[in-house]
């Protein structure tokens, strides 16, 4: 079956047209500042060259309605017909307490989608211009929604709770919801292959660490366990995001810098992490390469991250009675030897060994294993792939509705 895969953003609406038997991609690229002056599409075929076009695009039924277009291209594109496309996959940050699993699109799931706009004001109003601008140019597709929150709802009420008042929870539905669940069940799923397949009885701590980073503890295939909560800002520090501090920080600054409640959260999620810390920038490549011409505050910000991330290996072991194993994915969890050495180190009580030759290995986009011979828990990169979890989800509802 080929699926198309779309995550929208505000101004953007990135593809990936999928053959989910080979689970090959035929296809992939992004539309770029939607609805802004300078929009264009990057288009990249499997076997050709890159194709670049610049052209107005108002809104995401424009750019939905170009991305087709360029797949049919007979120079530039893969298929020869809209009817090669048998279903659209979307992925949707945040499905709030109402979503367990992916869902197939429709009035009522739109409905309550809307209902999910405010646990992620800044993703949510885009996936929903993502699924509209495809149901202007595909009407008759079928479109499955993938939630990336919804890998978490496995949580025990213990973990996910927060501890406010009943009455606000059960008013507002305030509790841990997680995110980058797609990427945490991809890496995970892959990880149990690894230790011979059978999920009962295996321990995995995952870490996606990128510009947004969570961590995942994963018993017996399901999450326990995971670091972003009500939002995707709780958890550890990140590109701009401060992760969790102690609530009263927020009063505090609000009082001090008489700050709104929406310059606060603006100030948390746009100008804290690294960019806060470090005075560099948020991009991590920036951060290591000012951290080794010296740059004090630069190193601070790694340091951070690498203690931070230590600390959720070693409670999500005691959360799960042990380990058997430590993924590292996404941008800097992929990339970075610094971060996964200095993440480890001090974990050998654990049984954590870790091969630092291994650790320097050149990015191939294969799972590599980075712990040492006589390490108790293995230690991988394992390359994320949220786009092919989300055709394969797409796949077997359209292939469930078809029966």
């Amino acid at each position: 079956m080929k699926v198309l895969v779309v995550n929208a953003g505000s101004s953007s609406l990135k593809y990936q047209l999928f053959d989910t038997e080979s689970e090959n991609v035929l296809a992939k690229g992004n539309c770029e500042r939607i609805g802004i002056d300078g929009s264009r599409l990057i288009h990249k075929t499997s076997g050709k060259d890159e194709y670049i076009k610049e052209t107005p695009l108002p809104d995401h039924s424009a750019a939905t309605r170009l991305v087709v277009e360029t797949l049919l291209d007979s120079e530039v594109g893969c298929i020869s017909s809209v009817e090669e496309i048998e279903a659209i996959g979307h992925r949707v940050v945040h499905g709030g307490a109402y979503f367990s699993q992916s869902m197939l699109a429709s009035d009522e799931v739109m409905e309550i989608l809307n209902k999910c706009v405010a646990y992620a004001p800044l993703h949510t109003p885009a996936a929903i211009m993502g699924i509209k601008g495809c149901t202007a140019v595909m009407p008759d597709l079928p479109q499955v929604l993938v939630f990336d929150t919804a890998f978490h709802q496995t949580m025990e009420e213990s973990a996910y709770m927060y501890a406010i008042s009943y009455d606000m929870y059960e008013k507002y539905q305030i509790r841990r919801y997680g995110a980058h669940g797609t990427s945490h069940r991809y890496v995970s799923a892959e990880m149990i292959k690894l230790l011979g397949g059978k999920a009962e009885g295996t321990r995995i701590v995952t870490c996606h660490i990128g510009n947004g980073s969570s961590i995942s503890a994963v018993k017996d295939g399901k999450c326990v366990d995971t670091s972003m909560g009500f939002t995707p800002l709780d958890g550890i520090l990140m590109g701009t995001r401060s992760g969790a501090i102690d609530p009263a920080i927020v009063t505090y600054l609000m009082e001090n810098e008489n700050m709104s409640a929406k310059e606060a959260e603006s100030y948390l999620n746009k100008q804290c992490g690294f960019a806060g810390i470090s005075g560099v920038g948020s991009d991590s490549r920036d951060i290591e390469k000012a951290m080794k011409a010296g740059n004090k505050r630069a190193k601070l910000a790694y340091d951070m991250l690498c203690y931070q991330i230590k600390k959720y290996i070693g409670a999500y072991s005691a959360a799960m009675g042990g380990l058997d194993a430590i993924v590292f994915t996404a941008g800097i969890g992929e990339h970075s030897p610094y971060i996964r050495e200095n993440s480890l180190s001090g974990l050998e009580y654990l049984g954590v060994r870790l091969d630092t030759e291994r650790n320097t290995f050149g990015h191939s986009g294969t799972p590599v294993e980075i712990s040492a011979s006589n390490s108790a828990v293995k230690v991988f990169m394992i390359p994320t792939n949220e786009e092919l979890v989300i055709a394969k989800d797409t796949e077997a509802i359209v292939l469930n509705m078809k029966k």
